[in-house]
């Protein structure tokens, strides 16, 4: 009697001790952010994750009677590896939301695991047109490449371009790039002589930017991924092309305002489309860059960190309004239509398409204040994704 006593006794304090454990994680919120912290890529990781940690401090980690907890994984920009983590933080971590993706084939590469699983997958970088159609659980904070390079197309032959080579990283985001681009230049009366695609992993511009020296355009319209517009501005230069007459234009992953005051003069006068500016005008941005700075030994934000600032926007309003309670589709339907100001002006998450509408900024680099900073010149408002368009 006095054993069975005893184990029950046992068995009861057992229990009390895994009920605690039970209850604190039904009261967690988990966000599995997903990121290259090194390697090619390391930059964005970087930016998104300084930028989510200054929403968080920014706004507590108590929302709707749950704690956020954020978990940061380097998958390295390797798809596999970022297969591999999402099936881990679904399974074993038990996220609410995946996040993060800096490149468009990590992804491509977790779109299933969210599809299974029911569990949001917040885009905050990767720009490619098609990844909102690879699952219905995928929405995006970051911006594609079809919003900007159309807007710049729509500049370029009314300022003086109309003969252009493209170049870009030959994956998604450059295909889309260079696709659009190229439809919208042409249709607006221009011509692009030659389309150029450089390999992703460890790519080499300099056979490429003397193939376009040699050709002698108007401009030469560049994508590249964060992080590469420095090689590429210092080889345009080091070959004399713009002594040559030849125009450097891109989207605004080329003139990158965390690299712009390493590249020095030469990138005054680059016009480029964009949907943020560390220079954009508007107060509440003023406050963002003073904040992020001041959080992060004085880096300047660029336009990943405002997609990883405006996703946990977007992650915790959908967290209040479903009150913590409902999983994944509950999350996921309180995050379509969420309209908002961001540091980058007003924009909203498309209801059907889950995909960002936002300005894109006509842009030209200048000096201001002693440093580098790309100064927006014209807008134009509410751009949806035109690779939905059609």
């Amino acid at each position: 009697m006095q054993k069975r006593i005893f184990l029950t006794g046992t068995a009861l304090a057992a229990l009390s001790l895994v009920a605690p454990a039970v209850m604190a994680q039904a009261d967690v919120f988990k966000i599995g952010l997903i990121l290259p912290m090194t390697g090619q890529q390391a930059t964005t990781g970087r930016q998104i994750e300084a930028a989510a940690k200054l929403y968080m401090a920014q706004n507590g980690d108590m929302i709707a009677g749950k704690k956020v907890q954020l978990i940061v994984k380097d998958d390295t920009s390797i798809p596999d590896v970022t297969k591999r983590m999402a099936q881990e933080l679904v399974v074993n971590e038990k996220v609410n939301v995946l996040a993060g993706m800096g490149i468009t084939p990590s992804a491509l590469a977790t779109a299933a695991i969210a599809t299974q699983s029911k569990t949001p997958l917040v885009v905050m970088a990767a720009a490619t047109s098609s990844i909102t159609q690879a699952s219905p659980y995928v929405v995006r904070t970051s911006f594609t490449l079809p919003q900007a390079s159309v807007s710049l197309a729509d500049w370029a032959p009314k300022n003086g371009i109309k003969k252009v080579v493209t170049l870009v990283s030959d994956y998604g985001p450059g295909i889309d790039a260079e696709k659009y681009f190229k439809e919208r230049l042409t249709f607006n009366g221009g011509q692009v002589t030659e389309s150029l695609r450089v390999p992703l992993r460890n790519p080499d511009f300099a056979p490429f930017l003397q193939k376009v020296r040699d050709l002698k355009p108007d401009a030469l319209f560049v994508f590249v991924p964060s992080g590469a517009g420095t090689a590429v501005m210092k080889q345009f230069l080091e070959r004399g092309m713009d002594k040559a007459g030849i125009k450097l234009i891109g989207t605004g992953d080329v003139t990158d305002d965390d690299l712009l005051n390493d590249m020095g003069d030469g990138a005054l006068g680059v016009v480029t489309s964009h949907h943020y500016s560390a220079a954009h005008p508007s107060a509440m941005n003023k406050k963002f860059v003073e904040a992020f700075k001041k959080a992060n030994n004085n880096l300047r934000p660029n336009f990943m960190a405002v997609g990883g600032y405006d996703g946990m926007r977007v992650i915790y309003e959908a967290l209040k309004a479903t009150k913590g309670q409902g999983g994944g589709d509950a999350l996921l339907a309180a995050m379509k239509g969420q309209i908002f100001e961001s540091p980058r002006g007003p924009m909203f998450i498309d209801a059907q398409t889950r995909d960002v509408v936002q300005n894109i900024y006509l842009r030209k680099v200048e000096r201001k204040d002693g440093q580098l900073y790309n100064v927006e010149f014209d807008v134009i408002k509410d751009v949806k994704d035109p690779g939905k368009a059609k």
